[in-house]
């Protein structure tokens, strides 16, 4: 699909940052490549050299325990405690399956849990102990879950820094209107988020079967203390909508990331977060969210209106 493509090299203004751009699509895409050829060797594994790195920078970038990737089991009375009866002081975010909480463990672990009504179901235990498998440098590590009480949670490593979307668009604008806990990110990093986002999504696509992430975005990429890239939410839309894909899209809606050839559900595909990747970069590299440069009366889609445009 060439949109993604047009996307990023569309971009006009800053030639040092169009040159990197279109440099990192280039590798993004050769990589996909290399992947579909290897996808019947070692696919799940991560290199040995991510592995090493593993753990590096403190307690919350979690070492994966290779002997044990098996999502752990937590209880209703884990999770309580680990919350201080889930209060609001300890809420780090909201997102499409609830609210975030921040919590300690009793072993001193600082996780990050979802949380969410819901009846337990065994298709939610299979998805996450599935889910629970992946282990990579630059994907956010899923620890387990907890069914109980009408609930359902997800624990999740901690990563101190947020999201990218936090330290991005807070790095423009008056300096009144920045948020005070948000770090400016230097070309540098951003690079290095680039990359790191690149390999999550990669990883993740060269699975057997592949993963497809559905919701790509600069919300779904966490940065942890070094701020090294995390792709978040990988297999939260199979979580959200249970593991048929193929029913009707109820609840289905375009979002400004959505590769505009998707019209439903059973069309994602490496492809649509492909285009997802895209926009990803276009906010990378501009500072401001992609909804905000497409005038409001403006009908185009993202991709052509870039194209079409000077910025």
């Amino acid at each position: 699909m060439s949109l993604p493509i047009a996307l990023v090299v569309g971009i006009a203004g800053g030639a040092t940052l169009l040159a990197v751009a279109a440099v990192l699509l280039a590798l993004w895409c050769a990589a996909r490549m290399r992947a579909r050829r290897n996808r019947n060797s070692d696919t799940g594994s991560s290199d040995p050299s991510t592995l090493v790195e593993w753990g590096k920078g403190g307690r919350s970038s979690l070492a994966p325990d290779l002997e044990h990737q098996v999502a752990r089991q937590f209880s209703l009375e884990d999770l309580v405690q680990a919350t201080k009866n889930f209060s609001d002081t300890n809420i780090i975010g909201a997102g499409s399956f609830g609210l975030v909480y921040m919590g300690l463990l009793l072993d001193g672990t600082v996780v990050a849990i979802k949380r969410r009504v819901g009846a337990a179901t065994q298709v939610f235990a299979d998805e996450v102990r599935l889910l629970s498998e992946i282990r990579h440098r630059n994907i956010v590590t899923l620890i387990g879950y907890c069914q109980e009480g009408g609930l359902q949670m997800l624990v999740y490593e901690y990563l101190p820094n947020g999201s990218v979307c936090g330290h991005l668009y807070a790095s423009y604008g008056p300096p009144d209107n920045r948020k005070g806990s948000a770090t400016r990110l230097e070309f540098k990093q951003r690079l290095s988020i680039a990359i790191g986002a690149a390999k999550g999504l990669n990883h993740l696509h060269s699975l057997d079967p592949p993963l497809i992430h559905k919701d790509f975005k600069t919300n779904n990429v966490l940065v942890d203390e070094n701020f090294i890239a995390k792709v978040a939410d990988a297999g939260l839309v199979r979580l959200i909508r249970g593991s048929d894909d193929a029913g009707p899209s109820r609840g289905f809606s375009n979002s400004v990331y959505q590769d505009p050839e998707v019209q439903s559900m059973t069309q994602f595909s490496e492809s649509s977060d492909v285009y997802s990747f895209g926009v990803f970069l276009l906010e990378l590299i501009t500072g401001r969210e992609a909804a905000s440069l497409i005038p409001t009366e403006s009908r185009e889609y993202l991709a052509h209106w870039v194209i079409s445009t000077d910025m």
